[in-house]
């Protein structure tokens, strides 16, 4: 059996290599147990400062609201969600919504929240069908799936994963977004009202998409274009 041992007056003591497991174990559970619930407080009730709770505007279980335009959070990186809320606070990022509320959270709160809306599961249709053939006529799934390379434009799913599921801290998931939301975003990178992100891609690659580039691949995302392209499937069986 494999152990320890420790020194105690002079003497050494060995221990099971079991009990040390258990004990980091329990350590474990109690820090677990200590956490605090601020980001979980701010996200399902708010703030005595005047913060209202999150979910009021991105769903009881951080899954957004498309009416409103307002982006699902559940399963983000909390990495990035932290430097979202960082940007806001700092002008970095233009909202007249959330930029008052950012300012007036404290960095902790930031952190936190961002943490319990990364722990949430993403909604389960998420996720947009792969689509291995798309017409070049049919621009959003080709903008996500294929790019545009003549005019320098990459795929969206080459840094943003598969269907857009996003890939670590640096690439959050569009899969499931509000189109409004999507779309938002992308004139905002064309006006510069947001943060360049990794290695200044957005601010280049938004200003080469037109007005009917940024509706298609950001209705393709939302979910629509998968729901017309069943249909187109069928009529032309039929």
């Amino acid at each position: 059996m494999e152990s320890s041992r420790t020194a105690r007056s002079g003497r050494l003591h060995w221990r099971p290599a079991s009990t040390l497991v258990a004990c980091a174990l329990a350590v474990s559970c109690i820090v677990h147990a200590q956490e605090s619930p601020l980001g979980a407080t701010i996200a399902t009730k708010g703030t005595a400062k005047g913060i209202p709770a999150c979910i009021s505007c991105h769903g009881s279980k951080g899954e957004g609201n498309a009416a409103a335009g307002f982006p699902r959070l559940a399963g983000t990186s909390a990495t990035y969600l932290t430097a979202q809320l960082e940007a806001f606070a700092d002008g970095q990022r233009q909202s007249t919504i959330m930029q008052p509320f950012a300012k007036i959270m404290a960095s902790e709160g930031r952190a936190a929240v961002a943490k319990y809306f990364s722990r949430l599961p993403s909604p389960p249709d998420a996720h947009p069908a792969a689509n291995d053939s798309p017409a070049p006529s049919n621009t959003g799934v080709w903008l996500a799936t294929r790019g545009r390379w003549g005019q320098g434009l990459p795929a969206c799913g080459q840094c943003h994963g598969p269907a857009g599921s996003g890939v670590g801290a640096a690439f959050p998931p569009l899969a499931g977004q509000p189109a409004a939301y999507l779309s938002g975003q992308l004139h905002a990178w064309q006006k510069g009202l947001r943060p360049p992100g990794p290695l200044a891609l957005m601010p280049v690659i938004a200003s080469k998409l037109s007005e009917a580039d940024i509706t298609a691949v950001s209705d393709y995302y939302a979910g629509e274009p998968l729901a017309g392209n069943v249909k187109s499937v069928r009529e032309t069986k039929q």
